[in-house]
């Protein structure tokens, strides 16, 4: 899986991009399909800061999510529990579709 993060307006500390990558590296078990987590975060010192996480997966799927706090780390675990909400419920259409099928 390939995670990018990015700062804007803001430099991003070595401990903040191994909290963000081990937050995402958890977003496969929930959908298989996931193959590119990005991480975005924009803010100024001082002000709420938002982060925008985007997951990209197979067959031209996308998922995007944007959390805005004072704290940038619970930015990032919203986020990251949104976007785990919503690769929990299109997994669960897609195997419900499969076996109502039959």
């Amino acid at each position: 899986m390939l995670f990018t993060i990015t700062g804007k307006h803001i430099d991003i500390p070595v401990e903040l991009k191994k909290y963000a990558e081990e937050k995402a590296s958890k977003l496969p078990k929930f959908y298989n399909l996931i193959d590119n987590v990005e991480v975005i975060i924009n803010g100024k010192e001082g002000a709420d800061v938002a982060v925008e996480v985007i997951a990209r997966g197979e067959h031209k799927k996308l998922f995007v999510v944007k959390e805005k706090t004072g704290d940038v780390y619970a930015s990032i675990d919203m986020a990251v529990h949104r976007l785990e909400q919503q690769l929990r419920k299109t997994k669960k259409k897609e195997r419900d579709r499969k076996h109502s099928a039959r």
